[in-house]
């Protein structure tokens, strides 16, 4: 079982305040997490590759196929500023 002042630590780290209720129920929590990790190491993976994830992924995005879009000048009609062809926006450094 883990000990009082470990879950105090960890308390204090992750900046969590605990009541005494919440303290003795994160013991038991963090205790029993400890336990399935400990049974885990215990599992013969010999030969068992290393995977990122447990099932192939595949692009679920549609292909990159060019198509029209609107009109440069119907764009820049509506912009507040715009200079040669481009949106004109305020420079980072005059917020400085």
């Amino acid at each position: 079982m883990i000990e009082r002042d470990q879950v105090l630590h960890v308390a204090r780290l992750s900046r969590l305040k605990l009541s005494e209720e919440e303290l003795a129920s994160m013991q038991k929590d963090m205790s029993s997490i400890l336990d399935h990790v400990d049974r885990l190491a215990e599992i013969d993976i010999e030969g068992i590759e290393p995977t990122s994830h447990v099932v192939p992924l595949e692009n679920v995005l549609r292909d990159d196929v060019p198509r029209p879009s609107l009109d440069r000048e119907v764009s820049l009609a509506q912009a507040p500023d715009a200079a040669d062809g481009a949106f004109r926006v305020p420079s980072p450094q005059a917020e400085i």
